[in-house]
């Protein structure tokens, strides 16, 4: 099969908008799956999305609109995923075609829950697709920026070295840089804890701590993640790389991150249940904390931010003093 082939967007939210746009500055075509048909017809005749990033306009010529996923399955040859994690499995089980035989690159930041996979590992055991076939997109890039057309970096990341050079042109264009790299799992618990961090980062933002603060918090966070990252997968990983180091940072800092959002409005005394009702977006760390907690029971890492949240969002312990807790043992 021809690489890439024809490429299919995987999702109707503001990432997978904003892939689509990258895609577009360098192809003359896509294939794009939304679940809703109502959405498809609005895009159609508002020639944007009409959901998420609605600044960005479309050539819709040149998009085939699928609302069938099979159908979509079937008219491509690589799918890039960009659902939220907890409905990946959702969409994949109407699957009845296959896509072992696809290229697929996933840029969804999250693992599967309930099954506590991360998503190329569930593309290979569950979907057939060899590892060589799969690639993981990697930040720190905000939708919302490369909307903007702001020059953003991402990281490319296969098992295989030349395939993810091969993946690394689908998304390289004039305001978007690729890098490339072979650690696949460490760059996707890194995607996942960046999140978790963010969360805990707006948390201490509503209860008013300051950026003094915050830089000793990221700090202590990126530790945490590289004594993770190291306990689950042995890798010479450079952790202050910007996949790592980088995405942190911006899913902790920037007002477009959604998890920042979420841990903020707790840190201001919403209940979860309410600043998840509020929120128009997944915030994905709230199931990646869960997901780690359970996973660390086999690796026992120590990582007390992690537990510290799980604490706050799954044991409903107060933010005050959980947060305090921590402060007492940071450096």
């Amino acid at each position: 099969m021809n690489f890439p082939g024809k490429t299919a967007i995987m999702g109707g939210g503001s990432w997978a908008t904003a892939l689509a746009k990258i895609i577009m500055s360098a192809r003359t075509d896509i294939n794009w799956y939304m679940r809703r048909p109502d959405r498809i017809e609005d895009f159609k005749r508002m020639k944007h999305n009409p959901a998420y990033l609605s600044s960005i306009l479309f050539d819709t010529s040149r998009i085939r609109f699928y609302s069938d996923i099979n159908e979509a399955v079937n008219d491509s040859d690589t799918l890039i995923f960009a659902t939220p994690s907890p409905f990946l499995k959702q969409h994949l089980n109407r699957l009845t075609v296959p896509i072992s035989d696809k290229w697929v690159v996933s840029a969804i930041k999250g693992i599967v829950p309930d099954e506590n996979l991360l998503i190329t590992d569930y593309f290979t055991e569950y979907c057939g697709v060899p590892e060589d076939r799969i690639a993981i997109i990697a930040g720190p890039s905000h939708a919302e920026e490369v909307a903007l057309e702001r020059l953003s970096y991402l990281t490319i990341a296969c098992r295989n070295k030349d395939n993810a050079e091969k993946f690394s042109h689908i998304f390289a264009n004039s305001y978007v840089k690729c890098s490339c790299s072979q650690d696949v799992t460490g760059i996707e618990y890194a995607s996942v804890l960046k999140n978790v961090y963010a969360i805990v980062a707006g948390i201490c933002h509503g209860m008013k701590y300051g950026d003094n603060f915050q830089a000793v918090f990221l700090s202590n966070a990126i530790k945490e993640m590289q004594h993770f990252l190291d306990a689950v997968h042995v890798f010479e990983r450079d952790i202050t790389n910007s996949a790592y180091l980088g995405d942190l940072l911006v899913t902790a800092y920037s007002r477009y991150s959604r998890n920042r959002t979420f841990g903020s409005m707790i840190g201001k005394g919403y209940s979860v249940k309410t600043a998840q009702l509020e929120m128009e977006m997944i915030a994905e760390g709230y199931y990646g904390t869960k997901c780690i907690h359970e996973i660390n029971a086999k690796y026992r890492a120590d990582i007390p931010i992690l537990e510290a949240l799980y604490g706050i969002l799954y044991e409903r312990r107060s933010p005050t003093t959980i947060i305090h807790q921590l402060t007492e043992n940071f450096k």
